[in-house]
């Protein structure tokens, strides 16, 4: 069973209460026994919050430095490593079928394979595994898009570094490049990390030297130039019941939600791209965070698709703009119980019942050595500014960033002018947030 905890706290419980949660205060929503039963793959507190606000039975299957927190709360909870899977991974799917959960949503990059193994067990659907390695298998991926008539660009696997230099030989051979001309670069990224966790742009052979070796094996990809963007599509039955476009302003750094006209008069065309990708990887119920580029000439290629929440707070930023819960949308869909009438009446309109624009921005330290967090003038005064969640550092050197590296927190943005939001969001990369 599930972990919960009825006892008198001790005091190294009571210091982990959270006065905020529903299910501290008493006022958490009634669980309704004729919907499913969900278990949550990985930690998101923002995610137990929408799970105590909605009406369906939940469980929190994550790493066992959460189990004081959930028990201190009333959270039920099941300890599980997610390191990796071996010869007791069954016993997960087993513990959660008994228990009666009906389906097991990945709330992280990590925990995307582990939901695909348990589902097949709950589902009875031993596919559902299959599926899941071409979630997380950058190369598989690209392979299975193609399968499917899908753009992609030219992608190899990389072995060790010879393996670098003779792709980026080939592709620049292809483009008719001569002596003297510079390189077009090429992107390096892990197979199965997400986002931009390993992602390099090699701009010159020199820098293929700066990989380290425990990054390989690696996917390799030619460079296009266009419009970045992405998309997270809530599916059921097989049809797109909600289609957000997140507008990047720059990769790895700043997005908003909506996006602006110029992107959203693609509309269409994605919606197409979604729905060949669906056929393509048969997906049949879930959140999908596929990423695309658009092409100067109109073309539209794939990136990767993801089979969980996105990175940079996407969520909350969804949220903010619409009003709607998409932690509770994904359950929502996920859940083999739920009616289409109930899915149509959950979501809203795309754009046009969204309340304004939501952005948020990753800061990077600009400075080598930092001994303090100060917040710009510029930004928390703009009008647009909502709130943000960096704290103090806690040393002072800044460490190199590795490839695009891993912002040190989130400034959020939210009004009514999307053009004014794309220019705030730019302008946050010339601040120094850390001195």
């Amino acid at each position: 069973m599930s972990i919960t905890s009825e006892t008198p706290l001790s005091s190294e419980l009571a210091a982990w209460v959270d006065q905020t949660l529903d299910s501290v205060r008493g006022t958490e929503a009634p669980k309704d026994p004729k919907k499913g039963y969900i278990a949550l793959l990985g930690w998101s507190l923002n995610a137990v919050k929408a799970a105590q606000k909605f009406d369906r039975r939940y469980v929190v299957v994550a790493p066992e430095w959460a189990t004081d927190f959930c028990k201190a709360n009333k959270i039920p909870f099941i300890a599980w490593d997610f390191i990796r899977l071996n010869d007791r991974s069954m016993e997960i799917a087993e513990r959660l079928k008994e228990e009666g959960v009906d389906v097991a949503i990945p709330l992280f990059e990590e925990t995307v394979e582990w939901s695909g193994a348990i589902n097949s067990v709950l589902m009875d659907s031993p596919r559902m595994y299959g599926q899941s390695i071409l979630f997380r298998d950058k190369a598989l991926m690209k392979r299975r898009a193609q399968l499917g008539g899908i753009r992609v660009g030219i992608f190899e696997e990389a072995h060790e570094k010879e393996d670098v230099v003779r792709f980026m030989k080939r592709v620049n051979q292809t483009l008719l490049k001569l002596d003297g001309d510079p390189d077009d670069p090429i992107h390096v990224k892990a197979f199965d990390k997400a986002g931009c966790l390993g992602h390099r742009m090699i701009r010159k052979m020199e820098e293929i030297e700066n990989i380290p070796d425990e990054e390989y094996p690696l996917l390799m990809e030619s460079h296009l130039d266009g419009w970045e963007f992405a998309v997270e599509a809530w599916i059921h039955n097989g049809k797109i019941k909600f289609l957000n476009i997140s507008e990047y302003v720059t990769l790895g750094y700043s997005v908003f939600v909506p996006a602006t006209k110029e992107l959203e008069s693609w509309r269409d065309a994605i919606t197409k791209q979604i729905e060949k990708l669906i056929k393509t990887f048969d997906i049949q119920f879930g959140l999908i965070h596929p990423e695309y580029f658009v092409t100067a000439d109109g073309e539209m290629y794939f990136g990767e698709v993801a089979y969980r929440p996105p990175g940079f707070k996407a969520f909350e930023l969804i949220e903010r703009a619409y009003g709607f819960s998409a932690y509770q949308a994904s359950m929502l869909v996920f859940d083999p119980k739920s009616t289409k009438k109930e899915v149509d009446e959950f979501f809203p309109r795309e754009v046009v019942d969204a309340k304004g624009y939501a952005g948020c921005f990753g800061v990077y330290p600009r400075r080598r050595v930092v001994s303090k967090l100060e917040m710009p003038k510029e930004t928390i005064e703009h009008p647009y500014f909502d709130y943000h969640e960096l704290v103090a550092p806690v040393e002072e050197t800044v460490p190199d960033r590795s490839a695009f590296g891993t912002h040190w927190g989130l400034v959020f943005f939210f009004g009514d002018d999307p053009i004014r939001m794309r220019d705030l969001l730019k302008a946050q990369e010339e601040l120094d947030f850390y001195v």
